[in-house]
C-alpha cells in the first residue's frame, strides 16, 4: 500500500516559549491524579506477566496496533516486550499473532508510567513512536513533554528514543529533556528501514516526508 500524507502544520514559528515553565511545574508538583482502576487492573496483570520472564524489559508506550511491539520484540529476542495504549480497537491481531516475549496492554499510559515507576520497573529501552503532535501552539500541554507526567516518564530511566514526523515536537521535548535533567539528547534525521516500526512510519516516510529521532541514555531517577 503506498501512502500520501500531509505535514503537520501549526501555528508556532518555533519551541513553544511556555515549555521550560511547564516541565519546572510538573517536577515542583508531582501529578496527584487519582490512577483509574481499569488500569491498576491491567498494570497489575502486565508486572505478573514481566516477573514470570526475567529479561530486560522494552516499554513501546502509545504503541497503537502493536505493530511496533511486534517488530521489537523480534529485533530483540532476549527481551521482555510490553506494548500500551489506550485503545482497545487498535490493540487487534491484525499485524498477525504476537511473539512469545511480547505483550499488548490496554491502559492510560500516564497512569500505566506512574504505576511502573512505584514498583520499580526499568526499562533498558524506551520507546515512543510518533505521538500525536498536537500542533496548535494552545495543546502544548497535551504533548508529552508539556503534561505533568513527563517527570515520571523520565524517571523511568534507560534508553528513550522518540520519534516524529514533526521537527518540532522533537525540539521541544529534547528542550524539555534539558530542563528536568540537565542532559542534552542527540536529534537527528531517521531514515526507516524497509520493515517499518508502525504504519504511521510507513505512511510519513512513504509521503516523502522526513523523519526525526531523538535519543538519550537516562539514569533510573
Amino acid at each position: 500500500m503506498q501512502y500520501t500524507s500531509r505535514p503537520v502544520t501549526s501555528n508556532q514559528p518555533g519551541p513553544h516559549h511556555d515549555v521550560a515553565r511547564r516541565v519546572e511545574r510538573a517536577l515542583a508538583h508531582p501529578l496527584r491524579k487519582p490512577i483509574a482502576d481499569h488500569t491498576r487492573q491491567a498494570f497489575e496483570q502486565a508486572d505478573a506477566w514481566c516477573q514470570q520472564r526475567p529479561a530486560p524489559l522494552i516499554l513501546d508506550a502509545g504503541c497503537g496496533v502493536g505493530l511496533s511491539t511486534r517488530r521489537l520484540a523480534l529485533q530483540f529476542p532476549q527481551h521482555t516486550v510490553v506494548g500500551v495504549d489506550r485503545s482497545e480497537d487498535r490493540l487487534g491481531r491484525e499485524h498477525g499473532d504476537l511473539p512469545q516475549n511480547a505483550l499488548l496492554v490496554r491502559a492510560d499510559l500516564v497512569d500505566f508510567w506512574r504505576l511502573a515507576l512505584e514498583v520499580g520497573w526499568a526499562p533498558e529501552r524506551h520507546y515512543l513512536l510518533y505521538p500525536n503532535p498536537y500542533p496548535k501552539a494552545a495543546h502544548l500541554k497535551m504533548r508529552w513533554h508539556g503534561h505533568p507526567v513527563f517527570p515520571t516518564l523520565l524517571a523511568l530511566g534507560g534508553r528513550l528514543e522518540l520519534r516524529s514526523n514533526w521537527r518540532l515536537y522533537v525540539e521541544e521535548f529534547a528542550q524539555a529533556v534539558a530542563v528536568a535533567t540537565g542532559k542534552q539528547a542527540s536529534v537527528n534525521q531517521v531514515v526507516p528501514g524497509a520493515d517499518y516500526l508502525t504504519p504511521f512510519e510507513a505512511k510519513y516516510d512513504q509521503s516523502g516526508q522526513t523523519l526525526w529521532r531523538l535519543c538519550i541514555d537516562l539514569e533510573r531517577l
